[in-house]
C-alpha cells in the first residue's frame, strides 16, 4: 500500500496516524473498516495535500486468541493461518484505496524487539510487577485458558455472552475470573481457578497524570471518548496483567517464562512504534521515526498523533497506551483518539465473531462487486461517527444514485461532454465575469476552508457534505446559465459559464481526492492533466483555457433495482 504524492511545506506538521490494529482472526466486513479505516485514509489523503509529514502506520494483530481458535479449527499452525489472512487484508486494503505509509505484522523480527525493548523500560522504571494471579483452567483440555477461550455473564450489565477481555455490550474491559458462570471456549467445561504468576501493568501509578493529560485534550476530543475515559479513570484504575500462559505471542525477556507470552493488547498498541521505526528503517533513514514520537527537552510533542479506532478500543488507546507512553518517557501522547460508534445490521454490532453479518458481505467480496470510492462516500456520509448507524441495501443504491450519480457525477459529465461536442473538446476562454460567475468561483475557493477545517477536527461526515454541497452549487450554476442554450445566441456569455464549471469541477477533484481517491485520480486525467491528483495540493487549480481535453467516461454508475437483485443473489449464492 503506497502513500500517494505529497505537496512540501516550508514548515510541515508533523502528522502521525494510528489505524486499529485488526486481528489476523478472519476476513473483515464493512463495520471493521468504516470507524477507523476509511476516516483514517481521509485525514491522511487530506494532510499530505496540506503540505504536513504525514506517518500513517497499521498491521494485521497476528497474536490474538481468536487466531489460535480459529487455526485450531482449521488444523494449521497459528502463523500459517494467520499470514494467510494477513496477504487477505494487505489486498482487500489496497483495492479500498488505503494509503498506507506502512502496512505490517505483529510477527516480525523488529516488533518483537521494540515490544521487549518497552517491557523491560516499564520493568526497570518501576511501572511493572510480578504477582501470583488466579487464571481459568480447562481441566478437560488441560491447559489454562487465554481470555478469549473464557465466556461468561458480564457482572456489570449482565450481559450473557461477555468475553473473558471485555463485555462486547457495555464495553468493559473484563479479567476472565470477573465473569459469571464462566464456560471454556475448548471443551465448554466450567474451568477451574489455578493459582499462576504474571506481570502486570501498575496502571493505578498513572490515574493522575492521566487525567491531567485528558483534560488538557477534552475540548478536541469527541464527547463519547472524554466521558468515558474521564469515568473509567475515576472508578479507580486497576493493575492489568500483561502477560498470559500460552505458547503464540513475543516472549518474555527474562529467564523462567519461556511457557508464558506477553499478552496480546499489551504488544499490539506497540505496534504503531514498532511499525514506525520500522517504516524508517526501511526507508534507509533509521532515526526519522523521532520526527513522530520524540518529545523535545522541554516536553513539547514533535507533531500532533491521531488514533482511529472503533468504540470498544478506547480504553486501550486512550488510557492504557497512554500510561505505557508516560511510563517508557519521550515519547509522545496523543493528540485525539477519534473514536467511533458503531455501524450496525438489524441494530446489532456487526461482529465476525457473532454472526450478525447476514445479508451483508465480507469486504473483499463487496470490493469484487462494488467500486471502492461509493463504499468510501456511504460509510463517511452515513459513518458512526458520533452514534451507531445502520446498513442497508437500499440506502447504499440511493446514496450511490441520487448522490454520487445525479448530482456530482452528471454535473461534471454532462459538462465534459458538451466541450467534446461542441467545442472540440477545447477549454473555452474566460472572458468577462459577471456576478453569478465571481460568486461561483468564491464558493469554490472558500470550500477548501470549510473542508479542510471540519477534516481537521475529524468531522468527516461534515466535510463531505461541505464538498457535495458545492457540487449542487454547480449544478444550479449550470441550470441558470444554461451555456448549452446559449451556444448559439450569445457564444461568448456560454463560453465563459463553461469555463467557470470547469474551474469549479477542477476545484471538486481536489476536495473529493480524501474522500473518493479513485474517481478524482479518473477526473484528473479528464481534465488533461498527468501525475497524481494529490500532487496539487489543497487549494483549487486553474484550469487553462484553450487546453484540449481527453474525451470523459462516467465517474460513477447508476445501481438500477435489477442489477442490485442479481448481485445480492450471487452474495446469497452457496459459493459467494
Amino acid at each position: 500500500m503506497t502513500a500517494p504524492d505529497s505537496t512540501t511545506a516550508s514548515d510541515p506538521v508533523h502528522i502521525l496516524i494510528g489505524v486499529a490494529w485488526p486481528y489476523a482472526s478472519g476476513p473483515r466486513h464493512l463495520g471493521h473498516v468504516a470507524g477507523p479505516n476509511v476516516p483514517a485514509d481521509i485525514f491522511a489523503r487530506y494532510h499530505r495535500m496540506a503540505g504536513s509529514r504525514v506517518l500513517m502506520v497499521s498491521g494485521s494483530d497476528m497474536h490474538g486468541t481468536p487466531i489460535l481458535l480459529n487455526a485450531e479449527r482449521h488444523g494449521v499452525p497459528p502463523a500459517e493461518f494467520a499470514h494467510g489472512i494477513h496477504r487477505g487484508f494487505v489486498e482487500v486494503f489496497d483495492k479500498l484505496g488505503m494509503s498506507y505509509d506502512l502496512y505490517t505484522e505483529t510477527t516480525t523480527a523488529n516488533h518483537a524487539r521494540v515490544t521487549q525493548d518497552v517491557f523491560l523500560r516499564l520493568l526497570d522504571r518501576g511501572y511493572l510487577f510480578r504477582d501470583t494471579t488466579q487464571a481459568m483452567y480447562d481441566p478437560q483440555a488441560g491447559r489454562f485458558l487465554p481470555d478469549r477461550y473464557v465466556e461468561g455473564t458480564c457482572p456489570h450489565c449482565g450481559y450473557a455472552d461477555a468475553r473473558g477481555d471485555q463485555c462486547d455490550n457495555c464495553q468493559r474491559t473484563l479479567d476472565p475470573t470477573d465473569l459469571i458462570n464462566p464456560r471454556s471456549k475448548l471443551s465448554g467445561a466450567t474451568p477451574e481457578i489455578r493459582d499462576t504468576t504474571h506481570f502486570f501493568l501498575d496502571l493505578p501509578k498513572f490515574a493522575e497524570p492521566l487525567l491531567e493529560w485528558i483534560e488538557a485534550n477534552k475540548d478536541h476530543w469527541r464527547p463519547n471518548v472524554a466521558a468515558f475515559t474521564q469515568n473509567w479513570i475515576r472508578e479507580g484504575l486497576k493493575p492489568r496483567a500483561i502477560t498470559r500462559d500460552i505458547d503464540w505471542g513475543v516472549p518474555i525477556p527474562l529467564p523462567g517464562f519461556e511457557d508464558k507470552r506477553i499478552y496480546v493488547w499489551f504488544d499490539a498498541v506497540i505496534g504503531y512504534l514498532s511499525a514506525s521505526i520500522d517504516w524508517a528503517e526501511s526507508n534507509g533513514t533509521p532515526g526519522a521515526w523521532k520526527d513522530w514520537w520524540e518529545v523535545a527537552p522541554d516536553g513539547s510533542p514533535p507533531g500532533r498523533s491521531y488514533y482511529f479506532i472503533g468504540k470498544d478500543n478506547i480504553p486501550f488507546h486512550a488510557i492504557i497506551w497512554p500510561a505505557m507512553l508516560l511510563g517508557y518517557g519521550g515519547l509522545a501522547l496523543p493528540y485525539d483518539v477519534p473514536a467511533s460508534e458503531f455501524l450496525t445490521l438489524g441494530g446489532e454490532k456487526l461482529s465476525s465473531s457473532r454472526a450478525y453479518t447476514a445479508r451483508l458481505p465480507w469486504l473483499h467480496e463487496f470490493l469484487a462487486l462494488f467500486d471502492a470510492d461509493p463504499l468510501r462516500y456511504f460509510l463517511t456520509i452515513n459513518g458512526p461517527e458520533n452514534r451507531d448507524t445502520e446498513f442497508s441495501w437500499s440506502e447504499y443504491q440511493r446514496r450511490n444514485n441520487d448522490e454520487l450519480v445525479a448530482t456530482y457525477g452528471n454535473a461534471v459529465h454532462r459538462l465534459l461532454r458538451f466541450i467534446q461536442a461542441r467545442c472540440d473538446g477545447v477549454v473555452p476562454d474566460g472572458g468577462a465575469l459577471e456576478t453569478p460567475d465571481r460568486k461561483m468561483l468564491a464558493a469554490a475557493d472558500g470550500a477548501f476552508d470549510g473542508v479542510a477545517a471540519q477534516l481537521e477536527a475529524c468531522h468527516f461526515r461534515e466535510a463531505l457534505r461541505l464538498t457535495m454541497e458545492l457540487a449542487h452549487a454547480l449544478n444550479r450554476y449550470l441550470d441558470d446559465a444554461e451555456p448549452w442554450k446559449r451556444m448559439k445566441v450569445d457564444p461568448q456569455r456560454a463560453a465563459t459559464a463553461l469555463w467557470v464549471a470547469l474551474q469549479v469541477v477542477s476545484a471538486l477533484r481536489v476536495l473529493t481526492a480524501p474522500f473518493l481517491p479513485f474517481s478524482a485520480q479518473r477526473l484528473h486525467g479528464y481534465l488533461g492533466d498527468e501525475g497524481t491528483v494529490a500532487s496539487l495540493g489543497w487549494r483549487r487549480p486553474e484550469l487553462p483555457a484553450r487546453r484540449t481535453l481527453p474525451p470523459p467516461e462516467p465517474l460513477f454508475r447508476k445501481l438500477d433495482d435489477d442489477e442490485m437483485e442479481e448481485l445480492l443473489a450471487r452474495l446469497e449464492a452457496p459459493d459467494g
